[in-house]
């Protein structure tokens, strides 16, 4: 086992997928009133969270601290590992990536530490980009430099029902959230420069999820791709999303399919049920 990749819970890895390629992931937290869980199936739930967000309780999240990300690290050397990439989300939008950074000084094998400037699936498709590297026979540093490049290749897209989350949580500024209210327009927005950004403002979610989808084609382009369709709490809308888009890029997927599921709770609390995101990865 010379290299070992680590990412974090918002990647959105299926469990499944992360055991299959080796991946190992570490929990943020989501704090619910005065309760701490760990994000993940028996813990922070989206479900969870939606729940919450709709009653107005106070919910916020949580990093790893750097000292729960060494002992990661040295349990992976200890099962073998002589270097580790820890790909996680954008600086911008969490502490996690520092926590790598001071976790990685005190470590006893060499860490590359990926601030991939995403969030959410985006960063899972560089988590699996620099996976393929290292499968390939690839170094750390030429897996890091994957995750970074398509990273930077993705489009991260999503409407929002209200920009109220985002302001509580810090992530976008009050006169925004004020401005989008007043006007009662629906927000389209992407993460620019690891951190969000406003796209578009229209008027009905209708009109919203329609420019959803054209922007997702128009990103997309002749590329071949990885589309992911993410919600919180509104199956439906995302699920038919995901079908238009799947029929509209069958050549730009190669056979395969446009996952749709749901965000995960760590940022969900951010963005607030009705949230609808596109993902799209070109693949290198």
């Amino acid at each position: 086992m010379p290299a070992v990749i680590v990412t974090d819970s918002t990647a959105s890895l299926p469990p499944e997928l992360a055991v299959e390629r080796g991946i190992v992931v570490v929990p943020l937290q989501v704090v619910i009133g005065a309760t701490v869980y760990d994000e993940g199936a028996d813990g922070a739930t989206p479900e969870l969270v939606a729940a919450a967000l709709r009653e107005w309780k106070p919910v916020s999240t949580s990093r790893p601290s750097p000292a729960a990300l060494l002992e990661v690290y040295e349990q992976a050397a200890r099962d073998g590992a002589t270097e580790i990439v820890s790909v996680h989300l954008s600086g911008e939008m969490s502490g996690t990536y520092e926590s790598a950074q001071l976790a990685a000084r005190d470590a006893s094998v060499r860490v590359v530490p990926v601030d991939t400037r995403q969030v959410g699936v985006a960063t899972g498709f560089a988590v699996l980009a620099a996976a393929d590297v290292l499968d390939a026979g690839g170094t750390a540093d030429e897996a890091a430099a994957a995750a970074r490049a398509r990273a930077e290749a993705t489009s991260s897209l999503f409407y929002v029902d209200t920009l109220e989350y985002l302001r509580r949580g810090g992530r976008i500024g009050a006169a925004a959230a004020l401005f989008g209210g007043a006007l009662a327009v629906k927000p389209l927005l992407q993460i620019e420069d690891g951190t969000v950004a406003s796209l578009e403002r229209v008027r009905t979610s209708g009109r919203a999820l329609a420019r959803l989808e054209e922007l997702a084609v128009q990103a997309a382009g002749e590329a071949d791709v990885d589309v992911c369709v993410a919600h919180l709490a509104s199956p439906e809308r995302a699920g038919q999303l995901a079908e238009r888009l799947g029929q509209r890029l069958e050549a730009n997927l190669g056979g395969r399919e446009v996952w749709c599921g749901e965000l995960g709770a760590v940022l969900g609390a951010h963005v607030g049920p009705g949230m609808i995101a596109v993902c799209v990865a070109p693949r290198l």
